[in-house]
């Protein structure tokens, strides 16, 4: 298992990763609310693969450019997903998304670790909520 990125809240294991340390007011939105999230997301299917793709991140590269070198979406030409509702994402995805503050492509607040999901590793950062 690779080593723990700064820790946010510490649930689960599961804390967020900020690519930045100045307080943005977009990422301090309040989580879990609404019921559609603007999503985007890395997806790999291998794990050594989804680590090195948040080390990218991690370096300072931007979302979409590690996006396009390293996800495996294939429905998708890209990371953006769109809005989605709560009840069009699987599980552990849709608890990661609505438990994630808001945040932007210059400074994306991830999830660290990734998400496991039955599609592989996923980074999910969100823009948005309604």
């Amino acid at each position: 298992m690779p080593p723990k990125g700064k820790s946010g809240s510490g649930k689960g294991g599961k804390g967020a990763v900020s690519g930045s340390d100045s307080s943005d007011e977009k990422s301090q939105g309040p989580k879990d609310g609404g019921n559609a999230a603007k999503v985007r997301h890395i997806l790999c299917k291998k794990h050594g693969k989804i680590v090195e793709a948040l080390e990218k991140l991690k370096s300072g590269m931007k979302f979409s450019e590690v996006a396009t070198q390293c996800s495996e979406d294939k429905a998708r030409q890209g990371d953006d997903l769109g809005g989605m509702t709560r009840v069009s994402m699987v599980g552990p995805f849709h608890k990661a998304a609505f438990a994630l503050p808001v945040s932007g492509l210059d400074k994306p607040v991830l999830m660290d670790p990734p998400v496991k999901t039955k599609f592989g590793y996923h980074i999910i950062m969100v823009e948005g909520r309604k």
